[in-house]
């Protein structure tokens, strides 16, 4: 006979009495263990079948985008070149350290470099103003030491020009100095900065400069001694004192600094 209590069908059994109450009770406790643990096995597939699902679309997605650069590919360090339009370059390590206090470590966040002296307005500007706000210039120069040995870099900068004109020389200004972090200064006559192309630089054979190559500026004195290229400058000063003298055109070097000449004073 046919049994449809708590909606569940009672089949047949063979040689035992269909109509007992207790087997009906039997045979539907047991069909229902057997369908809670189909659903819950159905249930555990499906929960199964979602996350790995969701671990194939997170392992495609980190082979689409780098980890942590959402929209597109990241940005890896630069590399620096040995050689520029057919012409070698020295290694950024192919110097010797002579500065006065060793290398200088600049908080960048607190780095502030000043244009001043007699300049119509001075001006203060942090790095990042610095290579937002100028045009950067790239060029090949060698820097040659009074020690003997020199280096040829592919510089990267600005042009002190730039800076000068945006503080707006006075008109009795006739020399520029720089100072240096450690207290380093060397100086030019105005117009040796106002009529070439003097950088003041960031970056060397396409690598941001590293501390002990002056970062964050160093300037690149071409067809000058090494000494009157100043790292880590801070402050650029306008002065009307053309006889001015840095740290070592006070112990007897040349005040020009001309490669083209003894670096000794005479």
């Amino acid at each position: 006979m046919s049994d449809t209590r708590a909606g569940i069908t009672t089949l047949p059994v063979t040689d035992t009495v269909t109509d007992s109450p207790t087997q009906d009770l039997l045979l539907t406790g047991s069909m229902r263990l057997l369908c809670r643990r189909n659903i819950s096995s159905l249930m555990h597939k499906s929960t199964m079948v979602i996350l790995i699902t969701l671990a194939l679309l997170m392992v495609l997605a980190g082979c689409a985008l780098p980890s942590g650069t959402p929209g597109g590919p990241r940005t890896l360090s630069p590399v620096e070149i040995r050689s520029y339009e057919g012409q070698d370059l020295s290694s950024v390590n192919a110097f010797r350290e002579n500065s006065i206090r060793g290398p200088q470590s600049v908080n960048i966040t607190d780095f502030r470099l000043t244009v001043t002296g007699l300049v119509q307005t001075p001006t203060i500007s942090t790095y990042e103003e610095i290579l937002g706000k100028y045009p950067h210039y790239s060029k090949v120069v060698t820097l040659h030491c009074v020690e003997g040995w020199d280096a040829t870099i592919l510089w990267e900068g600005v042009l002190v020009r730039d800076l000068v004109n945006d503080a707006g020389a006075d008109p009795r200004a006739n020399t520029v100095i720089f100072t240096a972090r450690d207290g380093y200064t060397t100086s030019f006559p105005l117009v040796y900065v106002m009529d070439n192309d003097i950088l003041m630089a960031y970056k060397m054979n396409n690598v941001t400069l590293p501390a002990e190559r002056g970062y964050p500026f160093a300037l690149v004195a071409e067809d000058k001694w090494g000494y009157k290229w100043i790292k880590w400058i801070e402050k650029i000063e306008l002065s009307d004192n053309a006889a001015y003298k840095g740290y070592w055109e006070q112990r007897g070097y040349s005040n020009t600094g001309d490669l083209d000449k003894s670096f000794f004073s005479r």
